[in-house]
Formats: structure tokens, sequence, C-alpha cells
């Protein structure tokens, strides 16, 4: 894997704020990565410094080995959940220029 796409990941989940989410999907296009999957690769291998939790799938879950841990760090932020689903159209993150710079881009 290419060592600055890697970085480039890394700096965009750490910019996500505290009471906000952002997805896999998301987190891949800015940061120009192939897929989200990549995204997930990069967490689950190093991501234990980074706000790992504030990333959810596209469907606004977490990965079901993580819910409960994901899910109550989320809401110590004050994301509240509806079951095991966070409201992307409440609490996802919009970077500054992302909707300028992205036709069809976050929501």
């Amino acid at each position: 894997m290419d060592d600055v796409l890697h970085e480039r990941v890394r700096e965009i989940i750490e910019s996500v704020p505290a009471g906000t989410v952002s997805t896999y999907g998301d987190i891949a296009a800015l940061a120009g990565a192939p897929s989200p999957r990549m995204v997930g690769a990069i967490l689950a291998e190093d991501g234990h410094d980074l706000p790992w939790h504030r990333i959810l799938r596209a469907n606004g879950t977490p990965a079901p080995h993580l819910v409960h841990d994901q899910l109550e760090r989320l809401r110590a932020e004050g994301v509240l959940a509806d079951g095991q689903r966070v409201d992307l159209r409440k609490y996802r993150w919009q970077p500054e220029g992302a909707a300028d710079s992205e036709p069809g881009g976050l929501f």
C-alpha cells in the first residue's frame, strides 16, 4: 500500500470531529482510496490511536464485532443510535468544501 495514501486516510479519520460520524466510503472518497475496504484495513492494522469509533458502514451501523464498544463511545460524544443504526443525515460529518469540490459527494 502507498505510504502517502495510508497517511492521508489516517489524517482524514483523525479530523472527524467528536459528535459526528463518517463512513468508510466517505473517507475513501476524500482520500482518493480505491475502496472503503482499504480504509477498514488501515483502521484494523494502524487505527488504535485514531477516533476509529466515528467511522461506520454505509448504512450507519458499526461492524458487528465492534457494535457495543463503538456505540458506547459514540453515545459519550452525543451521537445517538436508533437500535444499532446512527442517523447519517443527522450526524454525518461534512468537511468544509467537500460538497463544493465533489459532485454528488457527502450527504
